[in-house]
């Protein structure tokens, strides 16, 4: 159980704090309401790009880094589809120094055109190293093409082209700056050894008179209900071909996603799952595989994915995916795989709740979601699916028409 406060500021802000009476360390933790999907369709990456520009120094503080590492600290920052978040953990009494950095690069970024420049040098090559020349590297891009056709989750946070970051100037890049980096898009999260109030106080000190104005982000189209199947097969030099399918299932807050969650765990949740025992280890048909779910806050993905052995077929594959997926649905899961999985994700929870940045960045993150208090009742969540449940859910999302299948074949 996390314990929480809570304070929106005047200029929109919301901040939330934990106090975390074991660890001698803060967490400091900014999530920025601008993920790849509030891109331009012809300007996509930006919202990466961005993350690399945030480290790149102000007129105050021309290194970002040299302050940090200065209070004994570290830092990081990630970007997803949904969001952007910067955290930093150093010495409870250093906090400051986290919150002082984080409202000056919040209000003042210094970006110059060389600076732009060469961030997008490091995002291009980012591009080319993890995408374009790496064996499977564009497999989750083509997924997400086939099964997305209106909402922005079809291209990945590195972005659909290279010619999009190349391409991006000043003027834009600034506007992107003006339009989500304030206050009234950010949750500022804290988890550390100190009054929950006196860090609310902390908050207001540091963010209360940023300037900042409301944002009123742009509509995201919503994907369509798919009707028919999509398929895409695409040769590659890749040393095994592999096969992936998505279906469609429903968004963050659902219950379709925790239930979503369970099966990929029952499915392939290590080597005592259904699919490693079976299609791995008895009928020897793939060398590796998988089952997950994207996870997105928008209607997401339900991905089952294999690497095919030589002498295995792609029908043989498919064939055999359905047929794990027909007896999920129609015999249900048995009470040990149930308690199996439950008992995993508990843990998991409880181990989590250990760690103060995993607190400060839950808090955001929740609170983002517009569920803070689900961050105390998802073990709940979990514990109350049955197998009833989970057969409705198989029913209705491992639909041949509802399914995206890419071939990924190896030449």
């Amino acid at each position: 159980m996390i314990s929480y406060k809570k304070r929106i500021l005047d200029n929109g802000m919301t901040v939330v704090v934990n106090r975390d009476r074991v660890s001698k360390l803060s967490a400091v933790n900014l999530l920025y309401k601008v993920g790849a999907r509030n891109e331009d369709p012809d300007r996509t990456g930006f919202a990466h790009l961005f993350e690399h520009l945030m480290f790149r120094g102000t007129h105050d503080v021309p290194v970002y880094d040299l302050p940090v590492q200065m209070a004994s600290g570290e830092n990081n920052a990630f970007t997803n589809n949904d969001y952007t978040d910067f955290y930093l953990t150093l010495p409870v009494g250093n906090i400051e120094t986290a919150l002082w950095l984080e409202r000056d690069r919040q209000q003042g970024l210094w970006i110059t055109p060389e600076k732009l420049e060469t961030e997008k040098r490091v995002v291009i090559e980012e591009y080319r190293q993890r995408y374009l020349n790496q064996p499977y590297g564009d497999q989750t891009m083509l997924l997400r093409q086939l099964a997305y056709e209106k909402h922005p989750y079809r291209w990945s946070t590195i972005g659909r082209s290279i010619d999009h970051i190349e391409g991006a100037n000043m003027e834009e890049v600034e506007h992107f700056y003006r339009t989500f980096y304030r206050p009234s898009n950010c949750i500022l999260s804290i988890s550390a050894d100190l009054e929950e109030e006196a860090m609310l106080d902390l908050g207001e000190k540091w963010f209360g008179d940023a300037k900042s104005h409301p944002i009123v982000h742009t509509p995201i189209p919503a994907e369509e209900e798919q009707t028919a199947p999509r398929r895409l097969v695409v040769e590659r030099d890749v040393p095994a071909t592999t096969l992936s399918i998505a279906y469609h299932m429903g968004d963050r807050l659902s219950k379709d996603f925790f239930t979503g969650d369970l099966v990929s765990d029952l499915l392939s949740g290590g080597d005592s799952s259904r699919l490693y025992q079976h299609l791995v280890k008895e009928q020897r048909l793939f060398a590796s595989i998988n089952a997950y779910i994207s996870g997105d806050v928008d209607p997401g993905l339900f991905i089952l994915t294999g690497q095919l052995l030589p002498t295995t077929t792609e029908e043989q594959a498919e064939e055999a995916f359905v047929r794990e997926i027909e007896a999920l649905m129609r015999e249900g899961a048995t009470d040990y795989e149930l308690a199996k999985v439950k008992n995993k994700f508990e843990a998991n929870t409880l181990f989590g709740e250990l760690n103060v940045m995993n607190k400060a960045m839950n808090l955001g993150y929740y609170d983002f979601l517009g569920d803070l208090p689900l961050i105390n009742r998802e073990v709940e969540e979990y514990r109350s699916i049955d197998n009833a449940r989970i057969q409705d859910f198989c029913r209705r999302t491992f639909r041949a028409e509802n399914s995206s299948t890419l071939i990924y074949r190896a030449r």
